[in-house]
Order: C-alpha cells, then structure tokens, then sequence
C-alpha cells in the first residue's frame, strides 16, 4: 500500500483518521472525493491522477516547456480513452507549443486488484448504518412536516 503522508497528517489534525477511514479509502481506490465525513477543502486538495483534469497537465507541461533543453515526458491519465479525446489532447499540447504530445498514455485496467486488507465486514456495516440514518432523516422530515408545521425549519417557512 502506499500511503499519502500529507493526506495521513491532515486527517489525523482532524480528528478524522481512523480503521474505519482507512478502509473507506482504499475501498474507493485511494480517492477522497466520494467520503462524506471528509471536509470539501481536503478533497479539492487531494486527488488522484485520475481526478485531476488532464488539460491542466498539459498547460502545465507547456509552462514548463520554456525552461526545458530537449524534451520532457509527458504522462496523460485517461480512464476510457477514446479517439475523439486523444486527438483533441494531442492538437491541444501542439498549439501549446509542446514538443512532445505524450509519452505515455495510462489507462485503468479492466478489473481492479483484490483489496486484501480492506475489511469488508466493517465497511458494509457503515454503509448499513449510513442508509438507517437517511431513512431516519427522511422519516423525521415528513413527521415534522405532518404534526407541527409551524415549528419545522422545512416547512414552517
């Protein structure tokens, strides 16, 4: 496994990094973006290769271009690429200015690895737990709703 230093620090200042976090995560693959607990400034902060725009990696590698002698290797993370988007990226970087288009080309394979230490049990436990909870608020809003209209913030406006 490899583990994000900065993203373990942040969430442990938190408060929010524990078995069952970590397990949240690597069932999402090492991404952030789909955990609700965790706050919207982290999940702007950290993102996988495969969340972060592709054009912005271009512009980039064209603002770097000006202070590179020959070449640099560009690598472009496309989860489903198809020709449509390959050309566009490639005339994209040539009327950047970049002297190589790509050097890499990654894509997400077929099927993803077994999570051997994901703990199943735990994380569909909290998956469970989570459903109760938004029928409970569901059933709350509509008891409101229904017995005393006027005090209800949703209804009562």
């Amino acid at each position: 496994q490899v583990v994000n230093p900065h993203l373990l620090k942040d969430l442990t200042e938190r408060g929010l990094w524990n078995e069952e976090m970590k397990n949240q995560i690597i069932a999402h693959n090492g991404s952030i973006q789909n955990i609700p607990e965790i706050p919207d400034d982290l999940k702007q902060l950290y993102k996988t290769v495969w969340e972060i725009s592709q054009k912005t990696i271009l512009k980039m590698a064209a603002d770097r271009g000006a202070f590179i002698d020959q070449s640099q290797s560009l690598n472009i993370h496309i989860a489903e690429p198809n020709y449509g988007k390959l050309t566009s990226m490639h005339f994209y970087g040539w009327k950047q200015g970049l002297k190589t288009g790509m050097y890499y080309l990654r894509t997400k394979p077929a099927a993803n690895p077994i999570q051997f230490t994901l703990n199943k049990e735990k994380l569909r436990g909290r998956e469970k737990a989570r459903e109760e909870e938004e029928k409970e608020r569901n059933k709350a809003a509509m008891v409101c709703s229904l017995e005393n209209r006027e005090e209800c913030l949703m209804c009562g406006s």
